[in-house]
This record gives C-alpha cells, structure tokens and sequence, in this order.
C-alpha cells in the first residue's frame, strides 16, 4: 500500500468523492478541498486514513495558499493533485449568457485549475524526492461542445491549454501532468441526461451515464503510475452516449 499524498478538490461530492474515497482505499492519505465544511467532514469520516478536509476556495489565491501551507504543514509534500472543482452556467443561448455566470464558470474551472496547478508546482519542485502528477479533471466538452453551454466549453478548452502547458513545464522536475475528459458519470451534475439534454442537432433526447466509481477507477490508475509514465489525455465515457461526432 501507499503513503503517498493527495489533494482532491471538489471532494464534498459527485466525481470527487468518488476519487478521494478510491485513492483512500488504495493507500493514499487524502487532502480534501472544497467549499462546504460539512460536506468535507462527512467524506473525511467515511474515508479516515488521516485525511484532511481544508475548506478552500479555488478561486481565491489567498485560500488556495492557505491550503498549500496545511499540506506543507501536515505532511511535507504532496504527490498528486487531481484538479476536480468546477461548475456550469445553465443552459442557455450564447448571446443570453450573463457576464456574472461567465466569469464564475471561468474563474472556478480556469482560474481554479492555474492557481492550484501553481502551488503544486512550488511545492513539487522543493519536495525531495523532487516531483509529483497533477491530474486535471477536463471533459468531453474540451474537444467536442454542446450547444447553449458556451462557458463551460470554453473552459474546459483552456483546462487542456493548462494540461499541456504544465506537461511541458514540469519536465524538468519530475512533475507529469495529465488530464481526464468524462462523459456522463451518474452524479447529481449529470442527472438531467438521463431525461433530456439538448444534441447537437438541436434536438432533445436522453444520454446515457454510467457508474461514478469507473471513473475513480482510471483517476486511480493514472495516479499509481511511475512518474517515468504518463497518462496526457484520457476519455472515459458512457458507451452509448452521442459524443464521437456528436452522433
């Protein structure tokens, strides 16, 4: 089993619960990250092992340094960084969009993703044995959009951008960066597939979604591999779902 050390932020709930309580299982001590106390605290005591739980806004780059000084305090370097927290404005036409929902959809699943990606950098590159992987929750949307979400398939382009980015930087100091892109787990964020969402050809019909633990499964795998190897992109989806072409 692993001592290994891991961040998950967006841990209260959905995918990354799903993940912290996998990497837990598996032998990692778990930091949790996220907004609500509460949700944190009920994760921690499912999970135990030690783990963390760090009420932390990611957009903020004052929290985000506050939860890095709680992981340098506690354990001294962190190993892996699996960058979950992110939202979605509502559907709806491009040129209805309010400012304020675009900016918190950017600002959550850019901005958030930068400055932890940041602070892990600091703290991987000073840590002996240097080194780490930072694995960045992405999705279908960051290669293949759907209509009426323009936000959000804007920001998960620009995950990609980071992703890549940080792969390329992080070569010199033994810190590997890659990214997972999920098509319709069955969590509270994708319930309404599975009674309509909008298609590319405008049309409204059901998606498929499969079981969140698939998806904690892969995030495992990525964050057990030597830091020789690396998963740059990974797609995981459900296997009926519209999404090669849209079709």
């Amino acid at each position: 089993m692993s001592s290994k050390i891991a961040l998950v932020t967006g841990a209260g709930s959905g995918i990354g619960r799903a993940v912290a309580v996998k990497l837990a299982a598996n032998g990692f001590t778990v930091v949790l990250a996220g907004r609500t106390q509460t949700r944190l605290s009920d994760v921690a005591s499912q999970i135990g092992n030690g783990a963390l739980a760090v009420v932390t806004d990611v957009t903020d780059p004052q929290s985000v340094r506050t939860l890095f000084d709680a992981i340098r305090q506690r354990f001294g370097r962190l190993d892996v960084l699996f960058n979950n927290a992110g939202v979605s404005a509502s559907a709806q036409p491009l040129e209805s969009l309010e400012f304020e929902a675009w900016r918190t959809v950017m600002e959550t699943n850019v901005t958030g993703v930068f400055l932890c990606t940041q602070a892990a950098f600091a703290l991987m590159k000073e840590q002996r044995p240097q080194g780490g992987r930072i694995i960045n929750n992405g999705s279908i949307s960051a290669t293949t959009p759907r209509p009426h979400l323009i936000a959000y398939t804007a920001s998960k382009h620009a995950v990609s951008g980071l992703t890549k980015t940080a792969a390329l930087e992080g070569r010199a100091f033994n810190i590997a960066c890659g990214q997972i892109d999920i098509g319709n787990t069955a969590t509270d964020m994708a319930a309404a597939m599975t009674s309509g969402t909008l298609q590319a050809d405008l049309t409204i019909k059901p998606e498929p979604t499969f079981d969140v633990a698939h998806a904690a499964d892969a995030v495992l795998y990525m964050a057990n591999l030597p830091l020789t190897a690396n998963v740059l992109s990974m797609t995981v989806i459900a296997t009926k779902m519209p999404f090669v072409g849209r079709g």
